[in-house]
C-alpha cells in the first residue's frame, strides 16, 4: 500500500509538472472549479457563462471582451477522457427553448473545455499574434467537497461529532431512536447495518431539505453507481471503547475508512487538486428565508469548504515543487434576480459577512478572494408597486409551480449584515423584526439578438475576476 501510494503520488506530480510546463510555454490552461451546495445554480451558472463567452454581447465587464481582444471562442473535447462531458447543449436548450425550464442539477463530476483566441494587450501587443487560452470548467457537487474534511477524522471521532450535532434536530429523531437501540459490541449484522445506513441517508436528505448544509457524507445524497455498495453502507453509532473483530463497530469503522480511501481520496487526487480558480455558489436568499439556524449552518459550511482548498499563489516554480494551489476564489450569492437591484448591495454585503472568516483565511495564504451577488440567468423584470402608501421595489416573473405571472416583494434586507448574522450565531429560532419571503421563478422565454448570450446580472464581473487576468 505504501509503495503504491508513493508511486501514485510520483505519477501525479509528473503530470502536474507536465501541465505546468505546457501551460507556461505553449497554450495556457485555466482550470476553473464550479461548486456550491444543493440548488445553488451550478448547472445554470456554467451554461450561461459558456453561452456568454461564445456570444459576448452582454459581457462589458470582461475587459478582454469589452476591448474586442477575444477574436473567437469554440468548444472542443475536454482533455480528461474518463470524465463525463458537461452537457452544455442540452442545458442551454432547456433554458432557451420554446418551453424553458431549469435543467437537472449536478449529480456527478463533469467537465467542459472552452478555447478562446485572444489578442494580447499592452505595449508589445502589435508585435505578437493572437494566442489560444483554454478554459477547462470542472463541475462537481458541493456535498462532495465537504467530504474532504473526513480525511482527517477517524470513524470514532466522526461518529461522536455527528451524533452530538444532530441529536436535537427534529429531522434526526427517527435515526437517533434506532441508534440508541444499537449495541456496537454485538456481532455484525448486515441487515441491521443496511437499515442504519438507509435511516441515516433518509435523515441527510430531510436535513438538506430543511436547510442544513452539514450533510455529509455527500455520496449518501448522490450515490450514483455506488448505491448499495459497502462503502455507502455505514452510519454513526455510539462508541465507548476500541472495537473488536467482527463486531458492528469494527465493520462500520472498516467501511468508513473504505469510503475515505475509495471515494474521497480519488476525487481529491483526480479532480480537486488540479483546480487553480474556484467559484463557490451560495443560495443565500434561500437560507435567509429558512431562518437564523440555516444562515449559521451555511456560514459554517463556507468555512469547511474553504478548509478543503489549498489557497495560495501559483508561481511557476512553486507549481513545479508544491503542485497547484487555488489562487482565486469567488463566493457568489446566486438568484440576485429575485431581488430588485436596489437591494443587491445589501445582498452582497451579507455575502461578504457570511464568508468573512473563509476569505480572511484564504487571503492570509496568498489567494485572492471576492464576494458578489449575481444571477447567471435573469428570470425576472423589475417594477415599483404602491402598497399601503409605500412604493415597494418588486420583481415580476413566471411562478415555477403554476406558470402564472406574479409580482413579488421579498422584504427589505438589513443594511447591516450583523442584524442577520447576530441572531444566527445566537441560535435564534426566527427573525425578530422581519419576515423574508422567497418565490421560485421559472426561466423566462428568450429572444436573443445575434451576438448576445442569455441575460444575466454581473456574470461578466464574475468572469473578469476569475479569468480576466489571463486573457
Amino acid at each position: 500500500m505504501v509503495i503504491s501510494s508513493i508511486a501514485d503520488t510520483l505519477v501525479r506530480s509528473a503530470e502536474s509538472v507536465g501541465d505546468t510546463i505546457s501551460g507556461t510555454f505553449f497554450e495556457p490552461v485555466i482550470r476553473l472549479g464550479v461548486t456550491g451546495l444543493a440548488r445553488s445554480g451550478k448547472t445554470v451558472f456554467i451554461t450561461s457563462l459558456v453561452a456568454n463567452l461564445l456570444d459576448r454581447g452582454r459581457m462589458p465587464g470582461l475587459v478582454a471582451a469589452q476591448e474586442g481582444r477575444i477574436e473567437a471562442a469554440y468548444l472542443q473535447p475536454q482533455p480528461d477522457d474518463t470524465v463525463p462531458r458537461f452537457d452544455y447543449e442540452a442545458h442551454l436548450g432547456a433554458l432557451t427553448g420554446t418551453a424553458p425550464h431549469w435543467p437537472d442539477s449536478t449529480r456527478a463530476v463533469s467537465e467542459l473545455r472552452l478555447s478562446l483566441r485572444v489578442r494580447p494587450s499592452g505595449l508589445l501587443s502589435g508585435l505578437q499574434g493572437p494566442r489560444t487560452v483554454h478554459l477547462d470548467i470542472v463541475d462537481y457537487p458541493g456535498e462532495w467537497l465537504l467530504d474532504l474534511a473526513l480525511l482527517d477524522k477517524s470513524y470514532d471521532n466522526w461518529s461522536k461529532e455527528t451524533l452530538e450535532r444532530i441529536a436535537g434536530r427534529e429531522t434526526a429523531q427517527e435515526f437517533m431512536g434506532r441508534v440508541r437501540e444499537v449495541d456496537p459490541t454485538a456481532s455484525h449484522d448486515e441487515v441491521l447495518a443496511q437499515d442504519l445506513a438507509k435511516s441515516f441517508a433518509a435523515y441527510l436528505k430531510a436535513a438538506r431539505a430543511r436547510g442544513y448544509y452539514d450533510c455529509t457524507p455527500g455520496r449518501f445524497l448522490l450515490p450514483g453507481d455506488l448505491a448499495g455498495s459497502p462503502a455507502l453502507t455505514f452510519a454513526p453509532i455510539p462508541v465507548e471503547a476500541p472495537s473488536r473483530r467482527r463486531t458492528l463497530h469494527r465493520e462500520m469503522e472498516r467501511r468508513f475508512e473504505a469510503y475515505k480511501s475509495r471515494v474521497v481520496k480519488p476525487f481529491f487526487r483526480d479532480h480537486f487538486s488540479r483546480i487553480d480558480r474556484q467559484v463557490v455558489l451560495v443560495d443565500a436568499l434561500g437560507a435567509i428565508h429558512k431562518g437564523p439556524k440555516a444562515v449559521e449552518d451555511m456560514r459554517r459550511a463556507m468555512v469547511d469548504i474553504l478548509a478543503a482548498f489549498r489557497p495560495g499563489r501559483n508561481a511557476w516554480l512553486s507549481q513545479l515543487l508544491l503542485g497547484k494551489r487555488v489562487e482565486k476564489i469567488l463566493f457568489a450569492a446566486t438568484k440576485a434576480d429575485h431581488l430588485h437591484h436596489l437591494q443587491h448591495p445589501r445582498l452582497t454585503a451579507i455575502m461578504e459577512a457570511l464568508t468573512r472568516e473563509a476569505r480572511d483565511r484564504a487571503r492570509f495564504a496568498g489567494a485572492e478572494t471576492a464576494a458578489l451577488s449575481l444571477a447567471a440567468l435573469r428570470a425576472t423584470t423589475e417594477e415599483i408597486r404602491a402598497h399601503d402608501g409605500q412604493d415597494l421595489p418588486c420583481v415580476r416573473g413566471s411562478l415555477l409551480e403554476s406558470g402564472k405571472q406574479a409580482a413579488f416583494y421579498p422584504g427589505a434586507l438589513p443594511e447591516d449584515p450583523s442584524h442577520l448574522l447576530g441572531p444566527a450565531r445566537d441560535g435564534a429560532e426566527g427573525w425578530l423584526d422581519a419576515d423574508y419571503g422567497f418565490m421560485a421563478f421559472a426561466p423566462a422565454s428568450l429572444t436573443l439578438a445575434p451576438g448576445d448570450g442569455p441575460p444575466h446580472i454581473r456574470l461578466d464581473r464574475a468572469a473578469q475576476f476569475l479569468i480576466g487576468d489571463r486573457l
